[in-house]
């Protein structure tokens, strides 16, 4: 096997073995409801939508049946799959020409989009190809992408990533069909603006799922509608996405504003938009995160992004013209530390919608500066603006969350300042609460002087503030020869209860002999020091305390799947604790950002 021609024949192996599960798992009983659907191994269902649906495994059999390298070229049996469920997804398009995908989002225009853009892909291939055979199925799919266009072209979205989503789908349709309200449509989505900071963050700071769907989709955008300007961001996120691989090849989710929080992922989303923008701008450093995503692969990709469609539809990509470089693994970096993010939240007033989005967030973390340090097989993370401000891995330790909870608010505090020092970081953050005094008799409704007056019908907007009280927070990390030290310091002369949760996986072992059992994965870390060892390596820690006995604050939960380490601590407080690893035998880091 040649190393260019590598990626390819592990795609085309891997669809191979998909493409049989699939027809597996076709519905073939004629009575039945889901007929010619492909069953979603989680609960057994056939559904029309991009991820884990029936039009998923439609790519893989058609990418299959069209490709003489395939097992399965011309096969007459997946051909009758793909017609069945061509039928069924024709089937299954409501009368507006949207689908609704099985988890939520009934007649839906931006999971259409998903379809609409990933099947589009298909049918070129599909039409392009001379089998007489597959006219049938390519002659529905065709059909089933026509019918989307009213739903495209009147349609919304709920999230910042559905619109670009949307602008691709458009654009697929503008090529097939060359109507110019589906590109004036675009050019509308498009004139919101790109979302995405200096430093290459989207909205959704979202590294393990919708970073790659923005990238990828606006890649099909800026081609199809000649827009190469809309390559720009795209190339800051994979930039920034450099910084955000620990070093055994997991993607950082531990501040994501989307599902993928805290959750284990990898690079291979990205296999398509790294090869795709690394031929385009013969970029080493895209090659290497190209082949990075391409080694962790173990399925072709959802819909608009299967990397065996791009490498059928893009034949160049199976060469490899440009150089892989390398993946930088010694640095430290901040993302968004000049991100003027106070100017833009100060605007949020004037735009006029009063802090309220319907069905959605507004995401106002968004532009939260975050922190990266790579000391060969150590990764860490020091984060704004989630419920969790440090994460570390060492080799196959893993310290997944450092939080701070409190009975303030009550609940978990998200630090929302950082001030980048000589070796380390100051956090801080500002709660506020009050009280709320009567509303002034000139602003009551009518129903406050009838036989019943629902607390819902008063303006509760107009109620003077009384008695607001502050809590203040700061953490200083500091990062040493031994590893790192953790300072957590309030003032607040009033009682208040308040945890410090270390968060560590499943995988490994706690050791200490201040440690007692709480709750389900949880453990009061009372005295002492602790250390938590997973295979060769361990992460040991000082400071335990247990100045009171609440397993949980109000608003709080930890993973019942993890291993949390709680110190209960009363205000006013002053702890330290301090991090050692079991090696330090990285380079000093010397790269910055």
């Amino acid at each position: 096997m040649g190393s260019r021609m590598g990626i390819y024949e592990k795609l085309v192996s891997i669809n191979d073995q998909w493409v049989k599960v699939g027809m597996e798992n076709q519905v073939l009983d004629s009575e039945s409801r889901f007929y010619g659907g492909v069953t979603d191994p989680v609960n057994g269902i056939a559904w029309p939508s991009h991820h884990g649906g029936t039009p998923m495994m439609m790519a893989l059999w058609a990418s299959a049946l069209i490709n003489a390298d395939s097992t399965y070229y011309h096969d007459e049996e997946l051909l009758h799959a793909l017609e069945l469920s061509a039928q069924y997804m024709l089937r299954f398009q409501h009368a507006d020409g949207t689908i609704s995908p099985p988890w939520t989002n009934m007649h839906s225009p931006p999971d259409t989009a998903f379809v609409a853009g990933g099947l589009a892909q298909v049918y070129e291939l599909l039409a392009a190809h001379e089998w007489e055979p597959l006219k049938g199925a390519a002659a529905d799919i065709r059909t089933f992408l026509e019918r989307t266009i009213p739903a495209l072209l009147t349609g919304g979205c709920h999230t910042p990533n559905h619109r670009w989503v949307i602008t691709a789908a458009l654009g697929f349709m503008y090529k097939l069909t060359g109507r110019p309200e589906l590109k004036e449509r675009a050019e509308q989505w498009l004139a919101e603006g790109m979302d995405c900071t200096e430093d290459g963050e989207w909205t959704e700071r979202s590294n393990g799922i919708y970073n790659a769907v923005s990238d990828i989709v606006l890649y099909f955008t800026a081609e199809l509608f000649d827009r190469p300007e809309l390559l720009e961001p795209v190339r800051r996120n994979l930039r920034m996405m450099a910084y955000m691989i620990h070093p055994d090849g997991e993607v950082v989710t531990d501040y994501s504003g989307r599902q993928d929080f805290g959750s284990k992922t990898d690079m291979s989303n990205y296999f398509l938009i790294a090869k795709l923008m690394g031929n385009r701008d013969n970029d080493p450093l895209f090659a290497a995160m190209a082949k990075l995503a391409g080694d962790a692969i173990t399925h072709p990709g959802g819909l608009p992004n299967n990397g065996l469609i791009g490498l059928l539809r893009y034949p160049e990509l199976r060469e490899q013209p440009v150089q892989s470089g390398a993946l930088p693994d010694s640095y430290r970096v901040v993302v968004n530390g000049g991100f003027p993010r106070e100017r833009y939240l100060s605007g949020m007033e004037a735009a006029g919608h009063g802090g309220r989005i319907y069905h959605s967030r507004l995401h106002p973390d968004f532009g939260a500066p975050v922190a990266r340090h790579r000391n060969g097989a150590t990764s860490a993370t020091v984060i704004t603006e989630t419920s969790s401000f440090f994460a570390l891995r060492h080799g196959s330790a893993r310290l997944l969350a450092v939080q701070i909870a409190s009975s303030f608010e009550p609940g978990f505090v998200k630090l929302k300042q950082m001030e980048e020092l000589e070796y380390g970081y100051r956090l801080t953050a500002t709660e506020r609460k009050g009280y709320y005094g009567p509303v002034a008799k000139r602003h009551l409704p009518e129903t406050a002087g009838g036989p019943v007056s629902p607390w819902y019908l008063l303006p509760h907007h107009l109620r003077e503030l009384t008695h607001e009280q502050q809590h203040q927070i700061e953490v200083v990390l500091t990062e040493n020869e031994q590893g790192w030290s953790v300072r957590v310091h309030c003032e607040e002369p009033e009682i208040l209860m308040t945890q410090i949760s270390f968060v560590f996986s499943k995988e490994g072992a706690l050791s200490g002999e201040g440690i007692e059992p709480a709750a389900a994965g949880t453990f009061f870390w009372e005295k002492g020091t602790a250390r938590f060892s997973a295979g060769n390596d361990w992460i040991e820690i000082g400071g335990g305390a247990h100045e009171h006995r609440a397993k949980t604050l109000n608003n709080t939960s930890y993973p019942a799947d993890c291993q949390t380490l709680i110190v209960n601590l009363m205000t006013p407080y002053d702890k330290t604790f301090d991090i050692r690893l079991s090696r330090q035998d990285w380079k000093e880091s010397e790269q910055g950002r």
